[in-house]
């Protein structure tokens, strides 16, 4: 049953992002995101890449491990990238139908597998049920750099939940991905819902803790903004010091997003 919360939580998120892209002129394909060199193209494409490599991690894990691990080797740290330049030079039509197909197939693939198989991923294996998560959290982070190039704001949801867990989750990788050791130390986590309930996580007498707008949170560990343009409050240093790392994805540190004055100079 949660599996098939997820997968249908995941359906959600692509169709959120399909609608918005979906019927664009063909020139609004090349617009660009927040994220350097990356087109609004680039964006779907790499959804599309990312799911692709999911269902071969599903359905064929072994040849998956062989492929990264020969990936990695051969293309060090442009794989990802070069994943993405090459879906965004096709057509629009032909780019929007592959990504619809590779949804369709993943998620096809993720209700077929075993509740408690682990499938091989860039970072940690995962279940079936963290791998749908993962898939949320990152088609929810591309589809908030195609609504920041298009100027729109999106109407936050309770999706929201699923990438906020996976942020608090991947604490202790947020500090290895810096080259830094886990505290150890736990850190309380509450946040505002987009209805105004409460959502919390962990030990509710920790000395650290963090709060605010559960969208803000999830901004934040996809960095998809700057801590300084968001209202989320850190208590304690170990607290203070994770929102200086907080990744949701696997992979090398990301670069992140310039505050606001930075960016407007």
């Amino acid at each position: 049953m949660l599996l098939d919360r997820l997968l249908a939580d995941l359906a959600a998120e692509g169709a959120d992002l399909d609608a918005r892209v979906a019927d664009l002129p063909a020139a609004d394909w090349a617009l660009p995101t927040p994220a350097a060199g990356w087109t609004i193209a680039h964006q779907i494409a790499h959804l599309a890449w990312t799911d692709a490599w999911a269902v071969r991690a599903v359905t064929a894990p072994a040849d998956f491990t062989a492929m990264a691990e020969e990936a990695r080797r051969r293309d060090g740290a442009r794989f990802i990238d070069d994943g993405a330049d090459e879906g965004a030079r096709q057509g629009a039509a032909t780019l929007l139908a592959a990504w619809r197909a590779g949804r369709a197939e993943l998620a096809g693939a993720l209700a077929a597998v075993a509740p408690d198989t682990p499938v091989p991923w860039f970072g940690p294996p995962m279940k079936p049920a963290s791998l749908a998560t993962a898939r949320i959290m990152e088609t929810w982070a591309h589809g908030q750099d195609v609504a920041d190039a298009l100027g729109q704001r999106r109407r936050p949801t309770a999706r929201l939940h699923h990438i906020a867990h996976i942020g608090i989750r991947t604490r202790g990788f947020s500090f290895a991905a810096h080259g830094l050791p886990d505290p150890g130390v736990p850190v309380r986590v509450e946040l505002t819902a987009p209805d105004g309930t409460p959502w919390t996580w962990d030990d509710e007498s920790a000395a650290d803790r963090v709060t605010g707008p559960a969208e803000d949170f999830c901004l934040l560990v996809t960095q998809r903004r700057h801590p300084s343009d968001l209202a989320i409050k850190a208590t304690g240093p170990v607290a203070e010091q994770w929102l200086t790392v907080a990744q949701a994805f696997a992979g090398p540190p990301g670069a992140g997003r310039e505050p606001t004055e930075v960016r407007e100079r």
